[in-house]
């Protein structure tokens, strides 16, 4: 079953590898052991990784992390990984003050503050898996991609496989939430149920067992995991 798989790469490094020693991540190689556990007679037929640029001055590090964002993308496509890139928009605006848990926030109580949002990603990955799936009937039957895979948590992507799982009824989809395992968190409901399958964590000896080597060849130089990764 030749599988394509769609990543939010913010949603993957947010909620998965943030925080932890394993940001180094060989994604193809984890893609394909979950794929085998799950679906063992399938095959990667591609990655499409979606995400958006660091702002060095908002980053922790700084420029640290820009550059560091750009040595993983290099050795991402130099594993054939194919990536598409949306933008930050940071713009001044209001919200309700934060005073503590217990209390509503309100409209009268307002306090300055600067948006950040990612832009077009969203759009652009759900778009792409949906073009896929209408490319798929001019395509040579063994070329055909049978299986479209999801690696992302985020809700605003039901839309996009219930209109696959409606209009495409023999498509398969899976769905790979890139959660770690041992913390908990409400599974989102409106993703769970457009899959055919759903994959709900990840353990950390998976992401230990799958981490690229310290040097990646491309074509140029080659691209050296980052000191303080």
């Amino acid at each position: 079953m030749r599988t394509a798989f769609f990543v939010d790469g913010y949603n993957l490094f947010y909620d998965l590898l943030a925080g932890t020693e394993f940001k180094w991540l060989d994604l193809p190689a984890l893609l394909q052991h979950v794929l085998r556990v799950q679906t063992p007679h399938s095959e990667v037929a591609s990655i499409s990784y979606f995400t958006a640029g660091v702002k060095p001055d908002l980053a922790s590090r700084g420029i640290l992390s820009k550059q560091a964002q750009d040595t993983y993308i290099r050795a991402l496509k130099a594993r054939g990984v194919e990536v598409y890139f949306g933008r930050h928009r940071l713009e001044p605006g209001r919200a309700p003050r934060f005073i503590d848990k217990h209390t509503p926030a309100s409209r009268a109580d307002q306090v300055d503050i600067w948006q950040l949002e990612e832009k077009e990603t969203d759009v652009h990955l759900a778009i792409s898996m949906y073009r896929l799936a209408t490319r798929q009937s001019s395509t040579m039957p063994e070329q055909r991609i049978e299986q479209i895979v999801l690696v992302s948590a985020d809700t605003d992507m039901a839309p996009a496989l219930r209109a696959l799982r409606e209009d495409y009824p023999t498509l398969r989809i899976g769905v790979i939430l890139p959660h770690r395992e041992g913390i908990k968190r409400e599974p989102p409901g409106s993703l769970l149920e457009c899959a055919h399958w759903t994959r709900r964590s990840i353990t950390e000896e998976e992401l230990r067992k799958h981490q690229f080597p310290p040097r990646v060849p491309t074509r140029k130089r080659p691209a050296c995991k980052p000191e303080y990764w």
